[in-house]
C-alpha cells in the first residue's frame, strides 16, 4: 500500500516538475538564449526576470560600421582560437548584445549557454562577463538594427518606465538583436536594468 501511495504521489508531482522546463521564445529561432520569465506586461515594455547569465564581451571603439565589424570579428576569432585550444564556445546563440554606458562606452557580447566550459585565462580584448539574475525592462522593436535606433528606443523605454512609476538604472542600456543582418525581418530589444 505504501509503495502504491508513493507511486501515485510521484506521478501527481511529475507534471509540476516538467512544467518548470523553459521553452525559448520563437524569436530565438531554436537557438539557445538567456532564460527569463515575464513578470508583467505594460504599455510599451515588458518586465522580465532573467536568470544569471554569462557572455563573452569585447569593446566597440566607436559607433561606426568598421568598429562594430571589428568587434564582431574579435569575438568570432576568440571562439575559433578557443576551439583550437580544446574549448568549444558556442556561436549559435542569441542575442548579440550591444551595451552602451552613460559615458558613451560601447561593448558587444555573445551569450554563453549554461554549462559552457570556459578557459581559465581569456584574451585581453575579450572577457567573460557575468550578469546576475535580476529584473530587466524590455522594449521590442523591428527594423534593421543600427545604433541610432537603439538610442531612440532606449529613450522611449525610459519614458514608458517613468510613466509607469518604475525605478531603473539610468546609466545605460543594452540593445539585443536576434536575427542575422541579412534577414528581412528583425526582432530587436532594448534592455534596461531595474534599480
Amino acid at each position: 500500500m505504501d509503495q502504491l501511495l508513493v507511486l501515485l504521489l510521484s506521478l501527481s508531482l511529475l507534471p509540476l516538475c516538467t512544467a518548470q522546463t523553459w521553452k525559448a521564445p520563437d524569436f530565438c529561432h531554436q537557438r539557445q538564449c538567456p532564460q527569463y520569465q515575464v513578470v508583467e506586461t505594460n504599455k510599451g515594455f515588458e518586465e522580465r526576470l532573467y536568470v544569471a547569465t554569462e557572455w563573452i564581451t569585447t569593446k566597440v571603439e566607436s559607433a561606426g560600421v568598421l568598429a562594430v565589424t571589428a568587434a564582431h570579428s574579435r569575438l568570432k576569432n576568440y571562439c575559433q582560437s578557443q576551439k583550437k585550444a580544446g574549448y568549444t564556445i558556442p556561436t549559435d546563440t542569441w542575442p548579440v548584445l550591444a551595451t552602451v554606458t552613460e559615458g558613451g562606452n560601447m561593448s558587444m557580447s555573445w551569450f554563453l549557454p549554461p554549462g559552457t566550459v570556459k578557459p581559465e585565462k581569456t584574451n585581453a580584448l575579450v572577457t567573460v562577463q557575468s550578469r546576475p539574475a535580476g529584473t530587466v525592462y524590455v522594449r521590442v522593436f523591428g527594423g534593421y538594427p543600427v545604433l541610432g535606433m537603439g538610442a531612440d528606443n532606449a529613450k522611449k523605454l525610459r519614458d514608458s518606465l517613468v510613466k509607469a512609476g518604475k525605478t531603473f538604472n539610468p546609466d545605460g542600456y543594452s540593445a539585443a538583436t536576434y536575427d542575422s543582418l541579412m534577414s528581412f525581418f528583425h526582432h530587436n530589444e532594448i534592455w534596461i536594468q531595474a534599480a
